[in-house]
Order: C-alpha cells, then sequence, then structure tokens
C-alpha cells in the first residue's frame, strides 16, 4: 500500500546542505578523512556562562511549560538589546521567542500571504524562503545575487521590475547566505523607498547581524517607517554558538506578534523553557566568549580567502560578515572538464575529503547564468584543517 500524502508536499523543497552533510558522513565511515566546508554548524563551543544558566534554571525547576511568547524577562532583553544595535523602540510586546530562527519564515508567511501572492526572495539565497512560499501556495519571485567590485550584491533594477499588483512580500537576507554580501547604505534606503511605494511587508532575516568582523551591520527596520512593515527573524545560533540549542525570536509589529504568538500555540506551545534562561544569560553576562567567537571566525575567513585566492582558477571575495564564502569556480571547472556541479562536487569530496555545497544547493538556479559557484561555510572547520583540506583542493583542482 502506497501512504496518499497530501499534494502539498509536491511543492515542497528542502535544505539539501543536510544530504551534503550525509553524504560526508558516509564517505569518513569508510575510513575518509573528511574536511567540512558543507554546513552552516558551529564547532565553537557554547559560552560557558550560558551553558551554567541553563543547567541553574533546570535545577531551579524551569522545565514545565512557559508563556507561548516567551518568557516576559528573555523578550523584555532582547527588544533592549535590538534597540541599542538598531535604534529602533521595541517593547516586549513586540518579540515572541521562537524554537529556533527558522520557524520565523514558515510563520511569517502563514500570517502574511495569501494563496497567489507574488514574494520576492533572493537568489542564490537560503533556500528555506522558496520551499515555504511554494508550499503555502504563494507564488515564488525571485531576485539575483551577482558579483560586484567587492562583494556580490543584488541587482535593484530588477527587484522594482518584478513587482506586480499582486506582490505583497520582500524577503531580505542582507549579510546573506551563501554569498556573505551585505546591503549598503544607499541599496537599504532603496528597498525602504520600494516597499513604501508598493505597500509591502519585509520579513529582515538577521541571522548572521552579529556575525561581522569590522565596523557595524544596519538594519531596513532601523530606517523611517520601516519598523511597521518588517518582521526581524533573530537566531541565537550564531552570535552564541548555539546552533543546537533551537532558539530564536521574532520582533516585529505587535498585531503580527501577536498572530505569530498563537501559530506558537498551535505548532510547539512554546519554546524550551529552561534554554530561554541560558539566552538571558548570553545577552546580559559577560561577553568575552562572544567575542572570541568572532575572533576565531575571523582567523578562519581569512586563511581560507587567501588559499581560495591562490588556486589557479578560483576567485574568492572576502565578505566583512556571516560566516561563508562563495568562491568563482567557472574556470577551475573548465580546466577540469567539468560542467555539472554534483559531478565536481562529488569528485573533490572522493579525491580529497573536502565537502562544500554548490550554487544549487541555494534556489534553483535563474534563466541566463553562466558563471559557477561553490559555498564554504568555515564555522565548523579549525585553521589548520583549512590549511590541510585546502591544500588537498588546490591540488585536485590544479592537476
Amino acid at each position: 500500500m502506497t501512504t496518499k500524502l497530501a499534494q502539498r508536499l509536491s511543492r515542497l523543497g528542502t535544505e539539501t546542505a543536510f544530504a551534503v552533510s550525509a553524504e560526508a558522513a558516509a564517505h569518513a565511515a569508510k575510513g575518509n578523512k573528511i574536511y567540512p566546508f558543507h554546513l552552516g554548524d558551529m564547532n565553537i563551543p557554547t559560552p560557558g556562562n550560558i551553558v551554567e544558566a541553563t543547567i541553574r534554571a533546570m535545577k531551579d525547576g524551569k522545565t514545565g511549560y512557559c508563556p507561548n511568547y516567551g518568557i516576559p524577562r528573555l523578550r523584555e532583553i532582547l527588544a533592549e538589546d535590538i534597540n541599542r544595535s538598531h535604534g529602533t523602540d521595541y517593547a516586549m510586546e513586540n518579540v515572541a521567542i521562537q524554537p529556533g530562527g527558522k520557524p520565523v519564515i514558515n510563520k511569517f508567511f502563514l500570517a502574511m500571504m495569501n494563496p497567489g501572492d507574488e514574494v520576492l526572495y533572493p537568489s542564490p539565497g537560503y533556500p528555506i524562503y522558496e520551499s515555504q512560499i511554494e508550499f503555502h501556495d504563494g507564488v515564488a519571485v525571485p531576485y539575483r545575487y551577482v558579483e560586484g567590485e567587492n562583494n556580490f550584491e543584488f541587482v535593484l533594477g530588477e527587484i522594482e521590475e518584478a513587482i506586480t499588483p499582486k506582490t505583497r512580500l520582500l524577503v531580505l537576507n542582507d549579510l546573506q547566505n551563501p554569498t556573505g554580501a551585505e546591503c549598503s547604505e544607499r541599496q537599504l534606503q532603496k528597498v525602504a523607498e520600494l516597499a513604501q511605494k508598493y505597500d509591502l511587508f519585509v520579513l529582515c532575516d538577521e541571522a548572521y547581524f552579529d556575525i561581522r568582523y569590522e565596523g557595524r551591520s544596519k538594519s531596513l527596520a532601523s530606517l523611517p517607517g520601516m519598523a511597521e512593515r518588517c518582521l526581524i527573524l533573530y537566531t541565537f545560533s550564531k552570535r552564541f554558538a548555539m546552533t543546537g540549542w533551537r532558539l530564536g525570536a521574532a520582533v516585529g509589529p505587535e498585531d503580527l506578534i501577536d498572530t505569530i504568538a498563537k501559530l506558537n500555540v498551535n505548532d510547539e506551545s512554546c519554546s524550551n523553557h529552561f534554554i530561554q534562561y541560558g539566552a538571558i544569560e548570553g545577552l546580559t553576562g559577560d561577553q568575552s566568549e562572544p567575542k572570541e567567537i568572532l575572533r576565531v571566525l575571523k582567523q578562519r575567513r581569512d586563511k581560507a580567502v587567501d588559499l581560495l585566492n591562490d588556486i589557479e582558477g578560483i576567485r574568492c571575495f572576502k565578505p566583512n560578515a556571516t560566516f561563508y564564502l562563495f568562491p568563482n569556480a567557472t574556470a577551475a571547472m573548465k580546466n577540469k572538464g567539468i560542467t555539472d556541479y554534483e559531478q565536481f562536487r562529488k569528485t573533490a569530496l572522493a579525491e580529497t575529503g573536502v565537502s562544500f555545497c554548490t550554487r544549487r544547493h541555494f534556489g534553483r538556479p535563474l534563466p541566463g547564468e553562466t558563471e559557477l559557484y561553490i559555498r564554504l561555510a568555515y564555522s565548523g572547520i579549525d585553521v589548520g584543517e583549512i590549511e590541510e583540506g585546502l591544500a588537498l583542493f588546490k591540488q585536485f583542482v590544479e592537476r
């Protein structure tokens, strides 16, 4: 008997980086060494004070249900923290705690998108946008990220050209996965103008807002008139090396937050209770370990970029945020006589143990794409292994 699954599941995509991770694990199980550049997980310990505060909360009995919005003290502190970095005026009522950042994407579309609504989203980009838009009967309309002078950037003119009377929402992943791109002030201002001109609501995916190595991150929600038409996706995963703890938040207009909290009741009742006390410690306690996380990531970035740019046929920007690199491998693949992404990726894994993703793991390629890209995450691999793995990758590419 074949199980008759719901038709909507035919529209549900996935995050195929996890499939790459499974392939790498299978290769390692055969006794091979793996250099894990494939998944944006972290091999850096969660700061000790966060762990201790969480254990203390468990011992204090914070192991039952908590409010579906999240515990009030964490909501207050997170609103204050975002106000300091964004120049906004959020209060506790503007925050709903989530079991990770990813649920914010699903709940945003459930709350804001009707069947047939068009949604602008980045491509290449985090594949869950495309998946969730189509799963919930929306129309996914991509806008491109292309190579600029110093980093990737989206094509502003194409965004406005893509807007129709059916366009309702826009997804902005500034400090972007997979390219590491960030918006200039001019680009943010232009997006704000378009949102106001065409009455668009924006999902501001700021998962990497605090993963930057120089300067300060900027938010679309900080611009005049935009806080009321933006929902911020916040996550503790990157800033505090808490990827497996699964804790995040939705931050935005109070009526939308109330709706998301109602979805919380329907989906998971509430986020993990005792972990929220660890998050409070993360936001208010000693910041030396979060600073060390950034120092380690910067060291890895610098080493990986230098080594990649030393490989014949590879060119790579040095993004000032995130922990991803998106090198252009067009010439390298051509020199190897390989035009297929999967052949290149799987051959590299088999011959070197270097495991990475490609452009095809970040949304459907767009018409007219001719350049070929791979994506390397350096959040889960130490500097020594970066050196060792990319030396083998260089030999593979240049052989």
